[in-house]
């Protein structure tokens, strides 16, 4: 299927730690992906690619944006990056708000770049869903460069049934990822952690695709806010390294 192409950033890292000065180590690239490449999936009834098939529905999905902003690397020690008990608390990346296209191939694509991350353990990964308000500066340049996504923060494109379907919420929320096992960051890391956010069940209910158009908004929100995952890629195929 014909998609955008997400936006690639490459951005520095800033320690929030109140008590060390941090040691500048290596780099992690974050990813996105909503399937692992296919040698690594087992036989899943009903998906294959951006396709959802149950009893006589069929689902495609042709396109995937969500903005996101602020996006947090935090170490085993740390609760809040602003009160950092010890260890370099967290790496922080200052992020505006940016729309990300997911890619809805097999494997993952790199979207960000963490330049520069101190050395520690990160076992989790916060970023915030964010729909854009023009009452924030920040959001006031975005919602410029993307005015269909003034007071959007995801939108869904593609068929049901052969009929075309657009998707859109104003979900704003805050995503905390456990990294399992944790990522180590050292001297001259190159490291992927990979966000994998499982789009084939947003529009699944009880297990049978409903139609974008008539399902509950609440059961596709909380669907959304349960598919994401994290996890160290480095090899970026979509699945959890060995």
């Amino acid at each position: 299927m014909k998609r955008l192409i997400g936006i690639a950033l490459a951005v520095a890292v800033s320690s929030c730690s109140t008590t060390t000065t941090p040691t500048v180590a290596g780099a992690v690239q974050v990813s996105f992906a909503t399937q692992a490449a296919p040698a690594l999936v087992a036989s899943r009834t009903g998906l294959t690619g951006d396709t959802m098939v149950t009893g006589s529905d069929t689902l495609v999905l042709d396109s995937v944006h969500v903005v996101l902003r602020q996006l947090e690397l935090k170490t085993t020690q740390t609760t809040d990056c602003g009160t950092a008990t010890g260890g370099d608390g967290c790496a922080e990346v200052e992020l505006g708000p940016v729309l990300v296209s997911l890619p809805l191939t097999p494997g993952a694509e790199q979207r960000f770049a963490l330049d520069s991350v101190p050395d520690g353990t990160y076992d989790r990964l916060e970023f915030e869903v964010h729909k854009p308000d023009d009452g924030d500066p920040q959001d006031q340049a975005f919602i410029a460069a993307n005015p269909t996504f003034a007071q959007i923060s995801l939108r869904v494109k593609g068929t049901f049934n052969g009929q075309a379907f657009e998707f859109t919420t104003e979900l704003d929320v805050e995503q905390e990822l456990t990294l399992s096992p944790a990522l180590t960051v050292v001297e001259g890391s190159n490291l992927n952690v990979t966000i994998l956010v499982d789009v084939s069940t947003w529009f699944l209910v009880n297990g049978v695709v409903v139609n974008p158009t008539t399902a509950s908004r609440s059961t596709v929100e909380q669907n959304i806010k349960n598919s994401f995952r994290a996890f160290e890629d480095n090899d970026r195929n979509g699945s959890h390294d060995d």
